[in-house]
């Protein structure tokens, strides 16, 4: 049977380079491997359970995942090891956290004590208690105790709680997406290792025992310097860097994800009209720093070419002069962002140059639950 080439597929279309992917998983593996800590990716990037068994056969230690939606998913994949990085409130979650419990080796994030007594309400009458990690807030400002006392006091009361137990503590140095520059990067990273690392000591003079200091982003992982004692990283968009990533490391060249895209309209000589809007790449911007990418994506055989603009089913380009563009010609469009682009697709196509050799079901497509 001959095999399908990538431009012959319909458009809009997800696909991955997987050379490319192969090459940026092996490299935050090795980055996990040499400073002694465990890799915990998160694959609220990608949401697809054949991209995360890949990490996992790279050496990753279980997965992160965002929401509850995505670890059902992925326990029924087959994996037994999941960080739900995010606070689960209210009972009709809190059943479906217990009834995977049973699955799986599982952890959830708290940062208030009302989360806590939820968690314990629901597991004091079960054989195994539930793992939790303290959330952290270490400047980026949305979830997280302040680090310190107030985390101590919360382990304290974590410690009381019968069905229970205090993995760990952890952090996402997210302000590092808006860093104006690399060095900025390192600065934020080190300061939040260092809160985090004293924040550890600190518990451990109090007599409070537990396992993990865990930290993370994509641009810590990718310029960032790890101090010892951080025993985890979990880093999401380093599997596919995309065009905000690629301004961390000066480079599109290991960009592995890209949206297929059609020209369907020319409707001046200036303005190229593709298949692509909203729907297909999502109109998600960093608004500030080093990640900020102006326009709404980046061809990749053009990387001097960017959208400009999008609706809901079109994306529209300015073609420079000396270029053509014809209806019927398809191009490949790295996305800014690779979280909410993965989210608005069924399947990825993964690709070798030009050939597709792969097709995943991307299963936790709106799992957001």
């Amino acid at each position: 049977m001959r095999k399908m080439r990538k431009m012959e597929l319909d458009t809009p279309a997800l696909l991955v380079d997987l050379e490319r992917m192969e090459a940026n998983m092996k490299a935050g593996q090795d980055f996990a491997d040499s400073i002694g800590a465990r890799l915990r990716p998160h694959i609220k990037t990608h949401r697809t359970p054949a991209i995360a068994l890949k990490q996992l056969e790279k050496g990753a230690h279980g997965i992160t995942v965002a929401k509850l939606g995505e670890a059902e998913v992925m326990a029924d994949a087959g994996i037994d090891d999941i960080f739900i990085a995010n606070e689960i409130v209210g009972d009709v979650k809190l059943k479906r956290l217990r009834r995977l419990a049973g699955k799986v080796r599982l952890a959830v994030g708290v940062d208030h004590p009302l989360q806590v007594e939820g968690i314990s309400g629901f597991f004091m009458n079960e054989g195994k208690p539930m793992d939790v990690m303290i959330d952290v807030d270490t400047g980026d400002p949305r979830t997280g105790v302040q680090p310190g006392r107030p985390v101590l006091e919360l382990a304290r009361m974590v410690e009381r709680s019968p069905g229970v137990n205090l993995r760990g503590i952890y952090t996402h140095d997210g302000q590092t997406y808006e860093a104006h520059d690399v060095e900025e990067i390192r600065e934020i990273f080190l300061k939040s290792q260092e809160q985090m690392l004293a924040t550890a000591q600190l518990l451990r003079s109090e007599g409070i025992e537990f396992k993990e200091v865990s930290v993370g982003s994509t641009p810590s992982l990718l310029v960032g310097e790890p101090l010892e004692g951080v025993t985890e990283i979990r880093p999401g968009t380093y599997v596919f860097l995309d065009a905000d990533q690629a301004n961390v490391i000066g480079s599109y060249d290991r960009c592995a994800l890209t949206v297929l895209a059609t020209v369907i309209s020319r409707p001046t000589p200036e303005r190229v009209v593709l298949d692509t809007g909203t729907k297909a790449l999502t109109y998600f911007v960093q608004l500030e720093g080093i990640t900020r990418t102006p326009g709404y994506g980046v061809l990749k055989k053009y990387p001097e070419i960017r959208l400009y603009g999008l609706s809901d089913e079109h994306g529209c380009f300015i073609r420079p002069e000396g270029m053509e563009f014809n209806i019927g010609d398809k191009l490949e469009i790295i996305p800014n962002h690779a979280c909410p682009t993965c989210n608005l697709y069924d399947r990825i196509f993964g690709v070798v140059k030009d050939e597709v050799v792969e097709e995943w079901p991307v299963l936790a497509r709106g799992k957001s639950q």
